[in-house]
């Protein structure tokens, strides 16, 4: 345990030092964020630096690199997933940045980036035999065969596109996410000693759980600038690499099934998407003041820290309940 707390540390400290020399270079390269016109809220927030996600990836994969054993090829792969998803983030962010509008890539372009990842990888698990999954709160796995890569593209696309819709308030995401890492890295550590049989190299899950840890390290050190009134956002870059690395993790260490018990709170902002969505298509009438569900409740009132605080207990309590259930 001291291995991964070190990391974490590591990765939180390294983080606000990383924060402290980038902050002002995005706000010299006048990497603005554009506020959607229809938040009225937010627009005290207009020009606020975007692109903070490299404070927290960074810092995170310098303190997985010091502290990694041996046995690493299923955490690299991990990284370089995280990786690709941020590439693809950083484009979003900088085509808005470049033409000073709060479109990026298009939907569809987005999509398409997404998918072919998805798909890259779902093959490389199959072939690798990581197709066995966890059932949440039994001790014992199943294993889904060739029905693995439809399951892990759903949890590819909506876990990445879940996170990019809850990173819509200070401290939302970033501060959710450290929990649900927090979580994942905490359940692999457990199942490998208590399913040491299933695995046959236990260090290459426990360097997948230190990476989840080195993570939630540079989040919760990235949460020095990201709290309300936020300094810096994460922009798509860093909410499509969370979303990926969250997506990655759970998938090679066979925990995709746990991702919407400890991912309520993505859930939630993809579901009132779709509900409000598909509810203004049949009646011109929205079942909510403005979706994702957090701007329903800014809209009724509730102060942004609270409702970033709300979401965070909800994703510890399950959280807490996933980690008991192996104890």
């Amino acid at each position: 345990m001291k291995t991964y707390l070190s990391g974490f540390l590591t990765s939180l400290i390294l983080a606000i030092i990383i924060g402290f020399a980038v902050i002002p270079l995005l706000k010299k390269l006048k990497f603005g964020q554009n506020i959607l016109n229809y938040v009225t809220e937010h627009n005290y927030k207009s020009g606020t630096p975007t692109m903070g996600g490299v404070i927290f990836i960074a810092s995170a994969i310098i303190g997985f690199i010091i502290f990694a054993k041996p046995d690493k090829y299923l955490s690299t792969v991990c990284i370089t997933v995280g990786l690709s998803y941020m590439a693809v983030g950083f484009i979003d962010d900088f085509i808005k940045i470049k033409l000073k509008r709060n479109k990026g890539l298009s939907a569809i372009q987005k999509t398409v980036f997404e998918l072919i990842i998805a798909v890259i990888i779902s093959i490389f698990a199959l072939t690798r035999g990581l197709t066995k999954v966890y059932l949440p709160f039994f001790n014992f796995t199943v294993d889904l065969g060739f029905a693995f890569i439809p399951v892990c593209v759903l949890v590819f696309v909506a876990t990445t596109n879940s996170v990019n819709l809850t990173d819509g308030l200070d401290g939302l995401a970033s501060g959710v996410t450290y929990i649900v890492l927090l979580t994942f890295g905490t359940i692999i550590l457990l199942q490998t000693k208590t399913f040491a049989n299933n695995y046959t190299s236990v260090v290459e899950y426990e360097n997948v759980a230190l990476l989840l840890f080195t993570l939630a390290g540079g989040l919760v050190g990235y949460l020095l600038f990201n709290t309300h009134k936020a300094s810096v956002f994460m922009g798509d870059t860093g909410s499509l690499a969370l979303g990926g690395f969250v997506a990655i993790t759970s998938i090679v260490s066979g925990n995709l099934l746990f991702v919407p018990i400890v991912g309520i709170t993505y859930a939630l902002s993809s579901i009132s998407v779709i509900v409000q969505v598909v509810y203004y298509k049949k009646t011109k009438k929205r079942v909510f003041l403005m979706a994702p569900i957090h701007h329903h409740f800014q809209h009724k009132g509730f102060d942004e820290g609270k409702i970033a605080v709300g979401y965070k207990l909800l994703t510890l309590i399950l959280g807490l309940i996933c980690v008991i259930s192996y104890l």
